[in-house]
């Protein structure tokens, strides 16, 4: 367990560092995805097929091309565009995005598009009768939304959310090849320090596995919060 020690001896401060950035990686993806489902569940629901094909489109191919490959998209062209941008404005230095922003916004862009689809099967679950009595009553659409829609959306949701969730979570461990230190970076350079992979990888998969189960407790408690008078 010495590997493990805080301080000079061991590995385990910055592997405590290291399960709190992957924690803040996925947490702020998922509030990225969040906003993301929130911006074109309405889009796949349209009664207009152009707002159905932008996010069909965004769904179809998010979710059809592998996680690795939108990470590499954000990270080596998301600097080229922004310097594509800066140089019509006469500025040629060259720009390089912080590694966290990158990987929380491609993780999150992945999230958005599976939180899509949950959100999407979760309101045409609802039952017709409420958007109608809603309408009887002349009810507006955002407060139709947010007061009608939204809480029985969540209450329907929250089980795939779960997924999406893990899948985000796991999808952290990608963003290493972007330099920034979370689990699977760490344990890559614990591992290649003191040349016991084997160690280091089997711990970084119990942190994982230990992030795992608590994040699914506090969201079976936040399901049963939902769920009450059901």
């Amino acid at each position: 367990m010495e590997l493990l020690a805080f301080g000079k001896t061991g590995w385990g401060d910055e592997l405590f560092y290291a399960t709190l950035m992957t924690i803040a990686v996925s947490v702020t993806a998922m509030f990225i995805g969040f906003f993301f489902a929130l911006t074109f569940t309405p889009l796949k629901l349209s009664k207009y097929k152009f707002l159905n094909l932008i996010g069909n489109f965004y769904t179809t191919v998010i979710r059809g091309v592998p996680e690795l490959l939108v990470i590499y998209l954000f990270f080596f062209g998301g600097s080229g565009a922004i310097m594509y941008v800066a140089s019509i404005f006469g500025y040629y230095e060259y720009i390089e995005i912080n590694a966290f922003i990158t990987g929380a916004v491609a993780i999150g862009i992945i999230s958005g598009a599976y939180s899509t689809e949950v959100f999407r099967g979760a309101i045409q679950s609802i039952d017709k009768g409420q958007f109608e009595a809603a309408k009887v009553l002349g009810v507006n659409k955002f407060v139709q939304f947010y007061k009608i829609i939204l809480p029985q959306m969540l209450r329907l949701a929250i089980p795939n959310l779960s997924n999406v969730w893990q899948i985000t979570l796991k999808d952290t461990s990608l963003i290493s090849v972007t330099g920034l230190v979370e689990i699977m970076r760490q344990s890559y350079i614990a591992a290649g320090s003191t040349r016991d992979p084997l160690f280091f990888y089997s711990f970084a998969a119990v942190l994982y596995l230990l992030l795992t189960y608590v994040s699914m407790k506090l969201i079976n408690k936040l399901e049963a919060r939902y769920s009450r008078g059901y």
